[in-house]
């Protein structure tokens, strides 16, 4: 367990150096450093055979997301060190509070990691309310009236949803207690799947419930999904990729978890009906919504509040072919989103505002950025050759054949999300650029502050993967779609 242990461990002391390194280059840099280090443990997990004990794990299931969360992790970090010092050159952000910035970033990238490798409920549920009170922290970041109602929102929203999947966990720990005992092993993941088909139906039942409701909060699901567009508009742009990107799939991965526990006792209730309902509401609604949106950040937030609808809807179905599209399509949005906030980062530094109506042209006034962006929303649109197409196709083709009146809906709200990204795309690249918000010069003098590898990075996996799977990757999908029931 060592390489687990250096990768949780990595960003846990990265935290501590950072906030207490002065000036935002040296600490931009480290944040980088610390960042890769932790990608490169991350990338000995695939060499390694499944293990646990008490505390970590390491199995099929969590690797691909570890390894996912440390990629995003870095490329982050990179966009976050032009961001941030453009943030600071527009005297937006106060230099001083750059290490809490910095170190905030890496206890967030600790929690998030601790989460997706721990083999204890509680230490999960510690992890994942760990990550949201750093996140709150960020969300304030820039200290405006408008930032801190966001954070705030978020943290009570969050807060409320985390305490439900708090008395989730301890109901499970109730119900697994008459058959396993008192004790670390009824509330680790190894034992209770090897002892779950003993446990009380009824309890499990009602712990599902609990905890669905509690991380689905978390995952942006409606009608639970109130922060997200918030915490998006007003936070940072970076950390507006990591939420989207990152965030999102670890409470979701939580839910999964408990359902592998579910589905492996033969008289719990099946918990696909509930997940494909939230699905397929969060999908409906993000759809409709999206046509409404004026601010560009808050867009692109419930466009992650669809594809989470999305994921969830393929994961509630279950089977092979479903839980195949859903592990792609995560790692597809993840990419894919992290890029398009990238992009969009840059676009609002450039214009001055996030307002839609104010962000036109891009392709012209500052063509890599525009055309990245325009790469990015075809993607995330779902068509073909991106791999967001092939997890969508797969999706919809799956439930077809098994439940062709459920499919009627899912291809019905893909296609409304469709219509608003097509709408608003063509405003945000093509025409004629605008002014910078407040100062009336033209955009096109306005210079990107700030490297575009990481979103051509994430561009160009995501196109790869919607041309080739690579066989072994194909192999680890479908033993973790096996594992998922």
């Amino acid at each position: 367990m060592s390489a687990i242990a250096v990768i949780v461990a990595t960003p846990l002391i990265g935290a501590a150096v950072l906030a207490l390194v002065p000036g935002h280059r040296l600490g931009a840099r480290l944040n980088i450093g610390f960042s890769a280090v932790t990608l490169l443990a991350s990338l000995v997990l695939f060499g390694l055979e499944p293990s646990s004990n008490a505390l970590f794990v390491v199995d099929a299931f969590n690797i691909y997301l570890i390894a996912l969360t440390a990629f995003v992790g870095l490329t982050t970090s990179v966009f976050s060190a032009g961001y941030i010092a453009h943030e600071i050159a527009a005297r937006k952000l106060d230099e001083r509070n750059l290490r809490f910035y910095h170190a905030m970033y890496q206890a967030f990238m600790f929690t998030m990691l601790l989460a997706l490798s721990a083999n204890n409920l509680g230490v999960m549920w510690v992890a994942v309310e760990g990550a949201t009170l750093t996140t709150v922290l960020m969300v304030s970041l820039y200290r405006t009236a408008a930032s801190i109602e966001a954070a705030w929102k978020y943290f009570i929203l969050c807060g409320v949803g985390i305490a439900l999947a708090l008395f989730g966990t301890i109901l499970m720990y109730m119900a697994a207690q008459p058959v396993m005992g008192p004790g670390m092993a009824a509330m680790t993941w190894t034992e209770l799947m090897g002892h779950v088909a003993k446990i009380s139906p009824a309890i499990l039942n009602l712990a599902f419930v609990f905890l669905l409701i509690g991380y689905g909060t978390k995952v942006g699901l409606a009608p639970l999904h109130a922060w997200l567009p918030d915490a998006h508009a007003e936070g940072p742009t970076p950390i507006s990729a990591v939420l989207s990107g990152l965030l999102l799939n670890v409470a979701l991965y939580a839910v999964l978890r408990f359902k592998m526990l579910l589905a492996a006792n033969g008289e719990a209730i099946a918990p696909g009906p509930l997940m494909i309902a939230m699905g397929l509401a969060s999908l409906l609604l993000a759809g409709l919504m999206l046509y409404r949106r004026r601010d560009v950040k808050r867009f692109f937030a419930y466009s992650s509040i669809e594809h989470m609808g999305i994921i969830t809807f393929a994961f509630g179905m279950g089977g092979p072919l479903a839980n195949f599209a859903g592990l792609l399509h995560m790692a597809m949005h993840s990419l894919t989103k992290s890029a398009i906030f990238y992009a969009v980062g840059h676009a609002v530094q450039v214009t001055g505002t996030q307002r839609i109506d104010r962000i036109t042209g891009l392709t012209v006034s500052h063509p890599a950025l525009g055309w990245g962006l325009l790469a990015g929303v075809v993607a995330i649109a779902g068509l073909p050759p991106f791999g967001v197409f092939m997890s969508e196709f797969l999706l919809v083709t799956s439930t077809f054949a098994r439940e062709p009146l459920l499919a009627l809906p899912l291809v019905l709200g893909i296609l409304v999300a469709f219509g608003a990204l097509v709408l608003r795309v063509q405003q945000l690249c093509f025409g004629a650029p605008g002014t910078v918000e407040g100062s009336g010069a033209p955009v096109a003098s306005v210079p990107v502050k700030g490297t575009l590898v990481p979103l051509y990075a994430h561009l160009a996996l995501v196109l790869v993967a919607g041309v080739w799977l690579p066989g072994p990757l194909v192999a680890w999908f479908q033993t973790v779609a096996a594992l998922l029931g």
